[in-house]
């Protein structure tokens, strides 16, 4: 593809995201002590980000822990959100936001948030500079909701939250001491999900964030005979969308699709990966602990319901279901090129109440 002469101005803009956006990628394990919990180490960097905040910086990112805000949230572009943009930090007020949200997620789910943001410059690119400042790797915000338990002590009674949040990423997380008490709604998304496009940017065509939770799904529901798919399939055409976006908490009703218990070894052994794959973008002894509540529950039960297409480039979801978890997947939208199928919105949630509340408590 050829792409036109960009306005000076964008490509002032695009020089400028591509330089500030590659400093994202160096914010890597660097700094964290794996012999402290997650929510230890986040206490201790969300002091150290807070230290570097002027006044009014601090009071964009500080809210109250019972803020109506800290349970709304959504992927979709938005000219503002909550919090302070990452776009009006310096580099060491950046660097230290970035290490905070490091700290509440795995090196894998780090690497995925990254490139999430960095895809931003491709739609950019894609678009011509259509998009403005729509379209901008830096435009994720950080919020903070009551006050962190200090790094050396654990408080009982002090609950804070963490949301980070822009296109295609919201990441929320609830801590207490050295606890992580919640670390859903998960969602990242990915446009294109396979670039398909030279590009002039920091990702280059063949990339494909979120590339394993779509090819797993398609190798579970492509091993399955044909009786086992007339169980897993919830619909010949794909949703448009996942469900309960932008909701505080899911309300999926009974769990639809073929059980665990019902596959063969080899299947289950692909079911199991496919899972883990979302289980396990957050921070490692997060992610062992929902691995653990898994399993405690009884994997026989888990879910895998598929609707759509069985290949790619048509439309084409999946949805499992534990007794505590949620997981969506969708991939209907055309990129901005026009390729069909190959936009990806995923969610992780959790069924007994994500942002640390019981179901009921936000309606």
């Amino acid at each position: 593809m050829k792409f036109a002469r960009f306005p000076k101005s964008f490509a002032a803009h695009s020089r400028r995201a591509g330089l500030l956006a590659v400093g994202l990628l160096a914010v890597g394990a660097t700094g964290l002590d794996l012999q402290q919990s997650p929510a230890t180490q986040m206490q201790a960097y969300a002091y150290a980000y807070l230290d570097t905040l002027d006044d009014g910086q601090r009071q964009a990112t500080l809210q109250e822990f019972d803020s109506p805000t800290r349970v709304g949230w959504h992927f979709i572009p938005k000219d503002t959100r909550k919090g302070l943009k990452i776009e009006d930090m310096n580099d060491a007020q950046r660097t230290a936001a970035l290490r905070l949200v490091r700290a509440a997620l795995s090196e894998a789910g780090y690497r995925k948030a990254n490139q999430i943001m960095l895809l931003e410059e491709v739609l950019n690119e894609l678009e011509q500079g259509k998009g403005g400042n729509e379209r901008n790797p830096l435009k994720y915000f950080v919020t903070m909701f009551g006050t962190p338990g200090k790094a050396d002590a654990i408080d009982g009674d002090n609950r804070w939250g963490l949301s980070f949040e822009g296109h295609h990423l919201s990441l929320n997380f609830v801590c207490r001491g050295n606890e992580m008490l919640d670390s859903t709604p998960q969602f990242m998304g990915a446009n294109p999900a396979v670039v398909m496009d030279e590009t002039n940017v920091t990702l280059g065509k063949g990339t494909a964030v979120l590339s394993r939770e779509e090819q797993l799904g398609f190798k579970l529901i492509n091993s399955l005979s044909d009786e086992q798919k007339e169980v897993a399939m919830f619909a010949d055409k794909a949703p448009q969308e996942i469900r309960f976006a932008g909701e505080a908490q899911p309300t999926p009703g009974p769990a639809q699709g073929i059980a665990f218990g019902k596959l063969e070894p080899a299947q289950q052994e692909v079911m199991r990966d496919l899972v883990l794959t979302h289980v396990n973008i957050v921070a490692d002894e997060v992610a062992a602990a929902r691995r653990e509540q898994i399993k405690s529950d009884g994997w026989d039960d888990v879910t895998f319901a598929w609707a759509g297409a069985l290949k790619p480039g048509v439309g084409h979801a999946y949805r499992i279901t534990g007794k505590r978890f949620l997981i969506e997947f969708n991939n209907t939208q055309s990129d901005p090129s026009g390729n069909p199928a190959n936009h990806i919105h995923c969610i992780y949630r959790d069924l007994t109440g994500d942002f640390d509340l019981p179901v009921d408590s936000s309606k």
